[in-house]
């Protein structure tokens, strides 16, 4: 019904059709000709099915309907009231629920004239008051009906508009947080450029005071610079690739690499969770965005641990080097969940570890432990 309202309306309409065709066989005894009794018929019961589409229109198609019958319904022997007349009272819901108070209030003004010149023409009696007192019970019923209908329908569309705009706004503040979360990156990945190019310009001077006294420390000072200009090329082509505008506001600080996921497991443990870190390979000499990754992953996920994980907690690190990538976890034994980190972070940590991965080719997840507890997996490509 909902999904088809004409179908719904068709069918109000075929049952009071059937209703109404009963006074059809006395029509002619009563008075009344065929053609006035189908045509009143069709203008009151015709509109029904599209009283949704068209409310205004519908409506004053059945009171024009109503007048006819009005007019060619009476006399002394006339047919006073039909089972279509009942579709008064469904055009007026249908304008108090679908177009407001004030159509409806002026239609309620051409039926209550319409209702005193039936009392008054065609029934003429003492019984007329009463006939009166129910037709405006009824009609009042169809005002009360179509208010409450209309409430619920202003309030379910309001609601709906409420959720597109919080679906909206969610959505926007995930982009949001993404791209501030690019933008950090890009400026941690320029001064590791900057880095690099100070090193190499460095190296430059030094080979050209020692190029003629000393030619092997020239020749190292090369074969150094070359090696810096290569890792700062391939920083400088990942910085291209995330930095979103010209504009962003570059900040100058020394960037930690992944040698210093010792200091991070101490400081963790000296903050009240016991931290085991394994560490398989060399990740000394490893490229330092890579590096800086590592090394801002594992602070991010061993703060989670710290703050949702609760007490009695355990965490592992797991860093191994092969030689085409570097395998990352860390894995800890709390009762946090999603719902927490999302809850009390806003869910940026997890978007900007999952960035970092991203941005040097790597594959980043994290999740529920199957053990229980929380862990965080990332991978970094480092073949040349």
């Amino acid at each position: 019904m909902k999904a088809h309202p004409a179908f719904g309306d068709s069918l109000i309409t075929g049952l009071l059709l059937i209703f109404d065709m009963g006074f059809a066989v006395s029509t002619a005894e009563r008075g009344v000709s065929f053609s006035a009794f189908l045509a009143v018929t069709l203008l009151m019961l015709g509109p029904l099915p599209f009283r949704r589409y068209h409310p205004l229109g519908s409506s004053y198609l059945i009171l024009a309907g109503a007048f006819l019958q009005l007019f060619t319904h009476g006399g002394e022997n006339g047919i006073p009231a039909r089972m279509s007349d009942f579709a008064l009272a469904i055009a007026l819901y249908t304008l108090v629920a679908y177009i407001g108070r004030k159509s409806a209030l002026i239609y309620s003004g051409w039926l209550l004239a319409g209702t005193l010149l039936w009392a008054v023409f065609q029934i003429g009696e003492l019984q007329a008051v009463f006939l009166v007192f129910m037709v405006f019970v009824i009609f009042g019923f169809s005002w009360a009906m179509g208010e409450f209908i209309g409430a619920r329908r202003a309030y379910q569309s309001e609601m709906e508009q409420r959720l597109k705009l919080l679906e909206t706004g969610l959505d926007q503040q995930a982009r949001i947080a993404v791209g501030e979360e690019r933008s950090r990156i890009a400026r941690e990945l320029h001064d590791v450029v900057a880095h690099a190019v100070s090193v190499m310009i460095v190296h430059a001077d030094g080979a050209a005071y020692t190029i003629r006294s000393q030619p092997e420390v020239a020749e190292n000072a090369v074969r150094t610079i070359a090696d810096t200009g290569r890792q700062a090329l391939t920083e400088m082509r990942r910085l291209l690739g995330v930095l979103r505008s010209e504009d962003a506001e570059t900040q100058w600080a020394p960037q930690p690499d992944a040698r210093g996921v010792v200091e991070l497991a101490e400081n963790t443990r000296a903050a009240g969770v016991p931290v085991r870190l394994e560490i398989t390979g060399d990740v000394d000499d490893l490229p330092v965005g890579v590096g800086l990754s590592v090394y801002r992953i594992v602070q991010e996920a061993l703060t989670n641990t710290i703050k949702h994980a609760g007490t009695g907690t355990t965490a592992v690190v797991r860093l191994a080097r092969s030689p085409e990538e570097l395998r990352l976890e860390v894995i800890d034994n709390g009762f946090g969940t999603p719902h927490d980190v999302v809850k009390v972070s806003g869910g940026n940590g997890l978007i900007g570890m999952r960035e970092r991965a991203a941005v040097l080719g790597g594959e980043f997840e994290a999740g529920p432990n199957p053990g229980g507890g929380w862990r965080v997996r990332a991978s970094f490509p480092i073949a040349a």
